[in-house]
């Protein structure tokens, strides 16, 4: 498995669903299909803009990681937290099977980078879909690290390529002006030889403090790709992205 660079050209795809199933007490996971997915393409880490629509209001955007592609199904997974009040988790309660989504897809330019001699990954829930996937993706010889905050040992999901022993699981919440220790447990983390590209995600304090202490330990700025997904005690759901351009 080599692991590819070249970035695909996003489109609109008309998708339905196909099956709604709980991964964790807080994780759902919706898989989507269409006939024309046969053409889909896209890179490990890239995501799709889901249009949620309500009545005459302006329509709203939200981006999920694709967690998995399956080409002879035609089924994309996406996986959903279920927290907070956004439209995008709101849709994910509520989804059927039959019932129709617009997406923008492939999106995003976090991806892993070819070149790096080893993988670190660190965010909490709303990171665990890219980071198992971009895991699972990772050729079987280059090594790869994950630190993940979640809620609790029953938020803990299985990854495959033998990758489930890189995986360090940290279950305390965090309060509002804390990182959950993970910025604490990377300070003094032991870490892979070689220069490492490192993948951040999550609530934009946690990432921030994160980044800070990679930075502190010598990396360069180059060697970090960072995504706050959300901001603690700051509702966004009546906020949608920009217009996003897709043939």
């Amino acid at each position: 498995m080599s692991i590819r660079s070249a970035v695909p050209e996003p489109r609109t795809w008309q998708l339905e669903v196909a099956a709604v199933l709980d991964l964790t007490p807080r994780m759902r996971r919706v898989q989507l299909t269409s006939p024309d997915l046969d053409r889909f393409d896209y890179l490990t880490g890239q995501d799709m803009a889901l249009t949620f629509r309500k009545n005459d209001a302006p329509p709203v955007r939200r981006r999920y990681t694709i967690r998995r592609y399956d080409p002879q199904q035609r089924r994309l997974d996406l996986d959903f937290v279920l927290h907070g009040d956004g439209p995008g988790m709101r849709w994910a309660q509520a989804a059927r099977p039959g019932d129709p989504i617009e997406v923008v897809a492939p999106r995003g330019k976090i991806t892993l980078v070819p070149d790096a001699a080893w993988h670190l990954f660190a965010g909490d829930a709303t990171a665990v879909p890219g980071t198992l996937a971009m895991m699972e993706a990772l050729p079987r010889d280059v090594p790869g690290l994950a630190f993940l905050q979640v809620d609790g040992a029953e938020e803990r999901q299985a990854v495959s390529g033998g990758r489930a022993p890189q995986i360090s699981w940290h279950y305390a919440v965090p309060a509002a002006d804390d990182d959950g220790g993970l910025a604490a447990t990377l300070a003094g983390a032991p870490l892979p030889p070689g220069r490492g590209h490192a993948y951040l995600a999550g609530e934009v304090a946690l990432v921030s403090a994160v980044k800070a202490t990679l930075l502190s330990r010598g990396w360069a700025a180059e060697d970090i790709s960072a995504k706050a997904y959300w901001n603690r005690g700051r509702a966004n759901a009546g906020h949608g992205e920009p217009e996003l351009k897709a043939s």
